[in-house]
């Protein structure tokens, strides 16, 4: 069989259809049903998800929590101790671990040709006080810095003060009070990441009680989101495809609930992409043997001919043409089946990426 291309998984998405705003309600969306045996289709509404599903499913969910990572600052030489000028956009993409207790992140910085190595960042507040301040310590590709916080009592309490949500690049306006809530799942839990997990925005709390009501298990992995999940793919071919590493948490109680659900033959259905790639890179790990809990970072590209171990069922948002998560979705489905599913929702006017619309494969 020949080499799947990058293009292969292109498609034709007007712009008008891509989401700018969440719905005026959690859980309003609408949902696209696949059969991922024959590809049949179905149009319903998000609402209607708990009777998708089978009293003795397990429902796996990602609980990271978004970070405000998205900062302004002034920049200066160290040298000289300039005066600030200029502002820069600063995205906080990843926390480096450091033997002497640094404040190291990695992050992305536009524009980027002005920040060099030895510059000190100020991230002021609104009425110009100092609350943060950075030395950027190495310089990489495509805008990519490593920056060294001052040290400050609690870094993440600041982040929440002067931060703005990191809304993905798509979405063309700047972000509003309303998204501190809507860019985040009702069961967040663990602060990490710099994207949503999609496929969980649409879960109320009402929805939550009716699928417990029906029978349907639920438990919770971490996998903090990093920005290589926007990231375009640089190359043609699926076997030349690298994706970032991202940090995932499998708690003891999840890896509990999946090895008794396997062990018993019952189905396990992953809210998202992020599920999907923690799942099945833990199943790696543990090749047949039962799941253990552990922390780690996985960098799993799944892509058509995948073998799945542990994912029968799948929620996930309308994805970007030519990205990783199109292929994720187009091994658990089938290529054709996902292109002629994406196609329909073009056609009957779905709203597509983050604050979107919904499909269901199982």
């Amino acid at each position: 069989m020949s080499t799947l291309q990058v293009a292969d998984f292109d498609f034709e998405l007007p712009e008008d259809l891509i989401a700018q705003q969440p719905p005026a309600q959690r859980g309003q969306s609408r949902m696209l049903a696949v059969d991922r045996a024959t590809g049949a289709r179905r149009d319903t509404v998000f609402a209607e998800f708990p009777a998708l599903l089978q009293p003795g499913d397990l429902l796996v969910l990602n609980d990271t929590r978004v970070i405000p990572a998205r900062l302004y600052a002034h920049r200066t030489l160290l040298r000289d101790h300039e005066k600030p000028t200029g502002r820069i956009e600063v995205l906080l993409t990843e926390p480096v671990a450091s033997l002497e207790g640094e404040l190291l992140w990695r992050a992305l910085v536009r524009p980027g040709r002005k920040v060099a190595i030895g510059e000190i960042l100020h991230f002021p507040a609104q009425n110009g006080e100092i609350l943060l301040e950075a030395e950027v310590l190495e310089r990489g590709e495509f805008g990519a810095r490593m920056l060294r916080f001052t040290p400050v009592e609690d870094f993440f309490a600041v982040l929440e003060r002067i931060g703005h949500m990191p809304l993905p690049p798509y979405i063309h306006r700047d972000d509003a009070s309303a998204d501190r809530e809507r860019y985040q799942t009702v069961f967040n839990r663990d602060r990490g990441s710099v994207a949503a997990p999609t496929a969980g925005l649409h879960f109320t709390p009402q929805v939550l009680e009716e699928l417990a009501a029906k029978g349907v298990e639920t438990a919770h992995i971490t996998l903090h989101v990093g920005l290589g999940t926007f990231a375009p793919l640089r190359v043609e071919r699926l076997d030349e495809v690298r994706l970032h590493r991202e940090r995932f948490t499998l708690r003891p109680e999840t890896a509990l609930a999946l090895n008794r659900a396997k062990a018993e033959g019952r189905r396990i259905v992953a809210v998202g992409t992020t599920v999907v790639r923690t799942l099945e890179h833990c199943a790696r790990e543990a090749a047949e043997e039962p799941l253990t809990p552990h922390s780690g970072e996985t960098e799993i590209f799944i892509s058509p001919g995948f073998e799945f171990r542990l994912v029968g069922g799948l929620l996930t948002n309308f994805h970007l043409p030519q990205s990783s998560l199109l292929m994720l979705v187009s091994a658990f489905a089938g290529r054709e089946n996902v292109l002629a599913a994406y196609r329909h929702a073009v056609k009957e006017k779905y709203r597509f990426f983050s604050y979107g619309d919904c499909m269901f494969l199982a």
